[in-house]
Formats: structure tokens, C-alpha cells, sequence
């Protein structure tokens, strides 16, 4: 999955919901379940969510919606090989990526 996401330090909840295509309640859902995202809150209790989280959000996203994994199963995978699926996952953004733009030059042919 390809986000349109600004270079940014800090990313609001809404933002990441419009960007994920998903309700912000599950964005919330999920920060409560997945302890591998870390948002800051600001001082009126708003989720600020960095590049990082960022991340986990597109990994666990990944995970949950499109390979369908239970939340249990998610976790469990997360736990057990973080290292070897982040790196997994970041070859298949970047591979995803790569193709967007084959298709919009594709298009503009």
C-alpha cells in the first residue's frame, strides 16, 4: 500500500485515516492492541503519530487487511520475526512503488 503522506515529524490521527482509507476509531483500536505503535499525545490527549508509527501503521495494516491476519496472529508474527517482516515489507513498498510510477509513465505514453 502506497501512501500520499507530506514529509512530516507528526501526523494526526485523521490524516492517517483519510491516508489508510479506514475509520480513525481503528487507528485508535489499534494503538491500544499493537504495542509496537507509540503515538505522542499533544496536551489535549490528540495522537500524534511519527514517521515510525508511520510505519507499523502500513506493517500491521498489511498484516490485519490484506494478508488477513487475526489481531492475535498479527501480534504473534510481530513478536516473533519484527526484524525479518519489517524488512520484507519495506522491499514490497518500495517494489509497489516502483510500479506505480511504471504505470503512470505507461500512462503518459
Amino acid at each position: 500500500m502506497h501512501l500520499n503522506l507530506p514529509e512530516k515529524r507528526y501526523y494526526s490521527i485523521g490524516e492517517l485515516a483519510k491516508a489508510f482509507d479506514v475509520n480513525a476509531s481503528l487507528i485508535r483500536f489499534w494503538d491500544k492492541e499493537f504495542d509496537i505503535l507509540k503515538p505522542k499525545k499533544n496536551a489535549k490527549g490528540n495522537r500524534m503519530f511519527t514517521p515510525e508509527d508511520v510505519k507499523n501503521l502500513q506493517l500491521i495494516y498489511h498484516l490485519v487487511k490484506e494478508r488477513g491476519f487475526t489481531l492475535e496472529g498479527a501480534k504473534t508474527h510481530l513478536k516473533e520475526g519484527q526484524k525479518k517482516t519489517l524488512d520484507k515489507f519495506e522491499i514490497i513498498s518500495k517494489l509497489e512503488g516502483i510500479k506505480a510510477q511504471l504505470t503512470e509513465l505507461k500512462n503518459a505514453l
